[in-house]
């Protein structure tokens, strides 16, 4: 009897052994079954602040959690950006949306579109000395205003000047390099420069010019309709890996809800991907985006990363007033929903 005994329970031993040693080989496979799809991600300008969401989606874990494995370089412009997103080289990219507008009006251009934007509002804008006799943007009738070789803004400025009666005629635009753009201002050789709001700014502030001789014209304030900076997608990868891009944006719209809970550890970040770096100064820019181009009204109110398809085409037709479009496109053209959650999963609390 002792015996059997022995034997029934050497037999349930070596099962329970054998299953132990299974469990792993289980995990293993399930493991595998749900591989990480590598994403190549392509900044089309050098590195500040307002990329932090997805530097911090990277950092706290949002990508690998939705099994993505996320690589960042950055290029020279939208343009070379949409290039690689056409070719391939790069599954998404950071590009400014009315880039991509005229991009699609090329003959042989690939059908990339925008599957997410970050800035609800353009942050085109001049920022001017009021020292110089400029509160508001007709101040700017006389005056010289400094523009870097393919600013964006000034694709709109027709547009702009034109719903606010200016004579386009009485502005000069003085050409410059946009390595200049800040010093030239500081140093009194031009009335106001073009740019972004939470670079030209930011930066004159930090070059010692005080804070209350600046003024800062928002395009928005006048009557641009133009979104900002949007994620395009490689139409080829979008159509393949619907679950990654899906992921990907639930990702973003995470890193974004951290940088605005904690705007001081999300700039640390993002300045640390920055030579030298100044994490005080990207603090001061990173809020500025927030508060100007981000978490605007309509975000508020619709949720991050969607457009009005109403208000995508009123800022195409803008654009139109300077750009000669061969086939004018529309909202859908230019923007691919699919990939957002619900409006409930991309409300700002």
């Amino acid at each position: 009897m002792f015996g059997l005994k022995t034997i029934a329970f050497g037999r349930v031993l070596a099962l329970a052994i054998s299953l132990a040693a299974l469990a792993p080989r289980d995990v293993d496979a399930a493991e595998t079954a749900a591989p990480s799809v590598a994403i190549h991600f392509t900044f089309d300008r050098p590195i500040d602040a307002s990329m932090a969401p997805f530097f911090m989606a990277a950092k706290d874990g949002k990508f690998a959690a939705e099994h993505l494995n996320v690589s960042f370089n950055t290029v020279a412009g939208s343009p070379e950006a949409l290039a690689r997103v056409a070719k391939g080289d790069s599954e998404l990219a950071l590009v400014d949306i009315n880039e991509l507008i005229r991009f699609r009006d090329k003959d042989d251009a690939a059908p990339v579109k925008a599957v997410f934007v970050l800035f609800n509002r353009a942050p085109y804008a001049v920022v001017a000395r009021k020292s110089r006799g400029i509160h508001l943007l007709p101040d700017l009738d006389g005056k010289t205003v400094g523009v870097a070789d393919g600013d964006l803004s000034m694709r709109l400025w027709p547009a702009l000047a034109q719903r606010n009666g200016i004579n386009t005629q009485h502005v000069k635009f003085h050409k410059i390099s946009a390595a200049v753009r800040e010093p030239i201002l500081s140093a009194g050789q031009v009335d106001a420069v073009a740019g972004f709001s939470y670079l030209s700014a930011v930066n004159l502030r930090d070059r010692g010019v005080p804070g209350d001789d600046l003024v800062v014209l928002r395009y928005a304030d006048y009557g641009c309709e133009a979104y900002g900076f949007a994620v395009v997608a490689n139409p080829g990868f979008a159509a393949a890996k619907p679950d990654a891009m899906k992921g990907f944006v639930r990702a973003l719209i995470a890193g974004i809800n951290t940088t605005v809970k904690e705007p001081a550890r999300a700039a640390e970040e993002a300045a640390s991907h920055i030579d030298d770096g100044d994490r005080e100064l990207e603090l001061e820019r990173l809020r500025t985006v927030l508060v100007d181009n981000i978490l605007t009204d309509e975000v508020r109110r619709n949720g991050l990363g969607g457009i009005d398809p109403a208000r995508l085409e009123r800022s195409i037709d803008q654009i139109a007033q300077d750009f000669k479009f061969r086939k004018k496109p529309a909202a859908g053209d230019i923007f691919d929903d699919r990939f957002l959650p619900p409006v409930e999963g991309r409300l700002i609390n």
